[in-house]
């Protein structure tokens, strides 16, 4: 008798979430960028948006949401109805966020519904052009000549801007000074004007302004060259070996979202990822689409949070 009661309550829900999707969207769908504007997040979330909004028959309309390394956006997203209609952008940021914050509104992995992964991009290390140093070699160099002198513009306090600066200064035994912002955007704009010295951020961030000359590019994050930059070289081969950050997008859905709706994004965003446009923007931008089922991903979501837990450990930091 019970399992006739089970198998009537999941033929049910398997008609609800199917009759959920054949409605879906039935409304504009809101993507949340739990960060200011120019951040990579909103870059990526935007270019993605813009492609997905006809494939919907939908606008998907982006929502900036910033502050509190991303947490205050996850927090509206979480506790929205779980119908397809709000999405959310998260990046690295969303595994480290547990390692920073005693009690956050949420739980990182059970709250939400993985979705899909877009892509990934390595950080550069960037500086302003006035900086005497045109190299890693050179600024480590500078670093050790002058203990203090270097300032980092990041992206927040738990960033992976942040992240990856702890990592060079301890992996290269330097000094440096961080001056956390509310977005990679405004630290962009801190390094640009000489306040700061150096920052590191995604190329998708910071590629337009080294082609125009207004920061400078002295290393790539990841262990191999990026093809948008093939005569820079990596951090790891300029004397300090073994360094790597990367940073990552994709979408995900509040806990309790149809799984038929799940489906519908991940295969509508999957499309838009392979369209040519799409493949063409995210090389020339210094970033890579990554191809994922929706259980790969939830995977990959995990094994980050095992990962940059301890890196945060590692960097001093603890939660607040």
């Amino acid at each position: 008798m019970k399992n006739g009661i089970r198998f009537i309550f999941v033929v049910a829900a398997a008609v609800a979430s199917f009759h959920a999707a054949a409605q879906y969207p039935s409304r504009p769908v809101r993507l949340v960028i739990p960060f200011v504007p120019g951040g990579s997040n909103d870059i990526v979330g935007r270019v993605v948006a813009a492609q997905l909004s006809d494939r919907m028959g939908k606008p998907v309309v982006v929502d900036n949401r910033g502050g509190a390394g991303g947490t205050i956006g996850t927090e509206m997203v979480v506790r929205s109805q779980p119908d397809g209609h709000t999405l959310l952008v998260i990046s690295v940021a969303h595994p480290i966020n547990p390692s920073l914050y005693k009690k956050l509104p949420y739980d990182s992995i059970k709250s939400i519904a993985p979705v899909v992964m877009i892509g990934s991009g390595a950080n550069g290390l960037t500086a302003t052009p006035s900086l005497p140093a045109n190299s890693i070699k050179q600024l480590v160099a500078l670093a050790k000549a002058k203990p203090g002198y270097l300032n980092h513009a990041s992206a927040g306090v738990g960033t992976l801007s942040h992240l990856s600066s702890e990592l060079f200064r301890v992996m290269a035994g330097i000094q440096i000074t961080q001056v956390p912002f509310k977005g990679g955007g405004l630290a962009v704009l801190d390094v640009m004007a000489g306040h700061s010295q150096i920052n590191f951020g995604t190329l998708v961030q910071g590629l337009p302004l080294i082609r125009a000359g207004k920061l400078k590019i002295l290393g790539i994050g990841s262990l191999r060259r990026n093809a948008a930059l093939p005569d820079v070289p990596t951090i790891s081969e300029s004397g300090v070996p073994g360094y790597e950050a990367v940073n990552w997008w994709g979408i995900v859905a509040p806990v309790g979202t149809p799984p038929a709706i799940i489906k519908r994004l991940h295969a509508e965003t999957t499309a838009v990822l392979g369209m040519p446009e799409t493949r063409k923007w995210f090389a020339s931008e210094g970033a890579e689409i990554a191809v994922m089922t929706t259980e790969q991903f939830a995977k990959y979501i995990v094994t980050e949070s095992a990962k940059w837990t301890r890196v945060a450990k590692d960097a001093g930091l603890r939660p607040e």
